[in-house]
Parts: structure tokens; C-alpha cells; sequence
């Protein structure tokens, strides 16, 4: 039998990455001669990607932004941001232990990111994590990524699992909604990257500190997925 998997976000879910990339975002903003943003309010656009942060800061003082301005602009955060992973990014409290149980407990652990595949696998790296986990995707691994519901079946799959037998663990409404469109329980954490509070969804369930994640939990919810 297929062992159960439990699939993992990174940013704001796995790792606080938050420094790391705002620090990129005002790099870059630097470079182009726009003033810095303030970590307050920010935070929320983290998990959206580094497009959609310059964007916003671009918006909040109400500066135009072209394509062409974009692009140079995100070339200049992805530079920075690569060169200097890890930097200060670290797992959340509690994280190191969940994943300990849940790999004592026969489980596989995966993980499936809209970040792109190469900086995910950098930052896992870097943190000494790669080991334990059976697959890793990112937002260039397939043609399709979250909230299809395709790119967490996928990374299921490359896990060697069955998703009868998988739980998503995410902070925001894009992996709620990945989870969801695909029939796979999913447990929300309420520390991660989003203007609203994770409940607000509909997930599974909450968590605000990994060790609220038991072992008892994943396989009850998995357990009432499946009608039993």
C-alpha cells in the first residue's frame, strides 16, 4: 500500500521567507530609483510572488509601470534573492518536529510551491532539508500551477502517493483552493502571508503552531475525506 503524503507550501507555510524577499523587493526598487516599502502591509503580498510585490509597491506610490519596467525590475529581485539564500529565512517553530513525527509515523512529505523550482530547491537546500522530502515542485515544473488543481495531484504523484491518501498544508486562499478543487483535505496555518485570516477559506481546519499538527489529525481528516 501506498504510503499517505502530506504536502507542503513553502513560503509562509514551511519557511518564514518574508525578510528575504522584501529585502529583494527594495533592492530591486533601489536599483530603479523608487523608495522602499515598509515590511507592515506588505507581508500580505509575499506569497503572490515578486511580480505581483513590485506591482504593488508600483501602486502604493502611485507610480506607472510598464511591462518592460516590470520585467527589469523582477530580473533584479530574482538576482538578489537567489545570491543570498538562505539568508534569513528560517522553518516556523515546530516545523522540524512535525516533519520528524510525521516521517516516524510512515508517512511521505512533499512539497508544492509557486515558487520557481530552482530557487525552491535552492532554499530547501540551503536549510539542509532536501532529504526529507520524496518530491518538490514549483511553478515552472508543469505547464499548469495553483490553484489548478493539477500542479498538487501532480506532486502527489511524483511522491509515489495516492490522493485518497493526502493532506495539503498551505497559509492562503490559493492552496485552500488548490486542496479543494482537487478532493484533498487541507490544514490552513494562520501565521502565513494573506490579507485575510485563513478561516475566512473555509479549510479543513487551522493551526496556529505546528504542534497542533498531530499525526491523529491528518489521519482523521483524511479519514472524513473519504467518507469514513
Amino acid at each position: 500500500m501506498q504510503k499517505p503524503v502530506v504536502v507542503f507550501d513553502l513560503d509562509g507555510t514551511l519557511i518564514d521567507t518574508a525578510p528575504d524577499l522584501l529585502d529583494s523587493l527594495n533592492h530591486s526598487l533601489g536599483v530603479g530609483g523608487i523608495p522602499p516599502v515598509a515590511s507592515e502591509g506588505f507581508n500580505a503580498f509575499v506569497s503572490l510572488g515578486g511580480m505581483v510585490m513590485i506591482e504593488k509597491a508600483f501602486a502604493a506610490q502611485n507610480k506607472a509601470l510598464t511591462d518592460d519596467i516590470k520585467r527589469e525590475f523582477f530580473k533584479n529581485f530574482l538576482a538578489h534573492y537567489s545570491a543570498g539564500i538562505p539568508g534569513k529565512s528560517q522553518p516556523y517553530p515546530g516545523v522540524i518536529a512535525a516533519l520528524d513525527r510525521f516521517a516516524a509515523a510512515g508517512f511521505t512529505l512533499a512539497i508544492c510551491t509557486n515558487k520557481h523550482f530552482s530557487t525552491a530547491t535552492s532554499l530547501i537546500s540551503a536549510l539542509g532539508l532536501t532529504s526529507r522530502f520524496a518530491a518538490l515542485t514549483g511553478q515552472d515544473t508543469f505547464s499548469f500551477r495553483k490553484p489548478d488543481p493539477r500542479h498538487l495531484l501532480e506532486t502527489i504523484s511524483l511522491a509515489n502517493g495516492d490522493p485518497a491518501r493526502a493532506l495539503m498544508i498551505g497559509d492562503s486562499r490559493t492552496d485552500i483552493d488548490t486542496a479543494k478543487a482537487a478532493g484533498i483535505p487541507v490544514v490552513a496555518v494562520d501565521f502565513g502571508y494573506t490579507d485575510r485570516h485563513v478561516r475566512e477559506f473555509e479549510p479543513s481546519a487551522v493551526i496556529s503552531h505546528y504542534d497542533s499538527l498531530t499525526v491523529e489529525m491528518v489521519e482523521t481528516l483524511m479519514a472524513a475525506a473519504n467518507g469514513r
